[in-house]
């Protein structure tokens, strides 16, 4: 029993390390080629999970060799445009200039109610006010509608939008990360006070952000 709990322990630690190795890529926007490497990898471990009576090693063989062989087709892809769209596909337009291009539809084997649907996913009721919609390798659906079609920006409406940064979290559910304090450019004592100003503490602290204009967000702990 205690033997068959460390292996199943060692399996998920393996496991974890290769969909790290693998790249963040497998775990949102899998390619074919991906989504098979994935699903082998489940199996294959599951196998020395269940049976106490396999050796570890003759389970873990497997699943490095398939990992192995991902990398090399990874590199091998990167390297060659042929190799890619074998391995990969190449993305499909759907739609064009606001006209559904039926024939690639049946190739790709994608009904009308499933791309009526992902439209109405991306906000589109109108097939007419799109004009490219292409389906990616992933299965993700791009939209590109007519310009005259998509919101006006600041710049489209003339008007100065202000500058943006990105906000570093300082206090993570009751923990100071002090380690962020200096890529903030702050110190305790300026933690000190903004908690101070907002009668609070680190503890009773959800979150507490900081960006390089001085925007503070701060959320208290429900209850605390």
């Amino acid at each position: 029993m205690i033997l068959s709990y460390f292996r199943t322990i060692l399996l998920y630690l393996v496991l974890i390390a290769v969909i790290r190795l693998m790249g963040k890529r497998q775990i949102g926007e899998m390619e074919p080629s991906e989504f098979v490497v994935t699903m082998l990898v489940a199996n294959l471990a599951a196998i020395p999970m269940q049976d106490g009576a396999i050796p570890l090693f003759s389970g873990l063989v497997p699943i490095l060799t398939v990992l192995g062989s991902e990398l090399v087709l990874s590199a091998m892809s990167l390297r060659s445009l042929g190799f890619r769209r074998l391995l990969c596909g190449k993305p499909v337009i759907l739609i064009e200039n606001g006209r559904v291009l039926q024939d690639n539809l049946r190739r790709t084997r994608v009904t009308l109610d499933e791309l009526t649907a992902h439209l109405r996913q991306k906000d589109v009721l109108d097939l007419s006010t799109v004009q490219f919609a292409i389906l990616e390798t992933n299965g993700q659906l791009s939209v590109f509608p007519y310009p005259k079609e998509r919101p006006a920006s600041a710049k489209d409406a003339g008007v100065q939008a202000g500058k943006q940064y990105l906000p570093v979290t300082i206090i993570s559910d009751g923990r100071l990360l002090k380690k962020n304090l200096p890529k903030a450019g702050k110190d305790a004592a300026w933690v000190h006070r903004v908690l101070e100003s907002r009668n609070a503490d680190v503890k009773g602290t959800w979150l507490l952000t900081v960006d390089a204009g001085d925007r503070i967000q701060w959320q208290g702990k429900e209850g605390a």
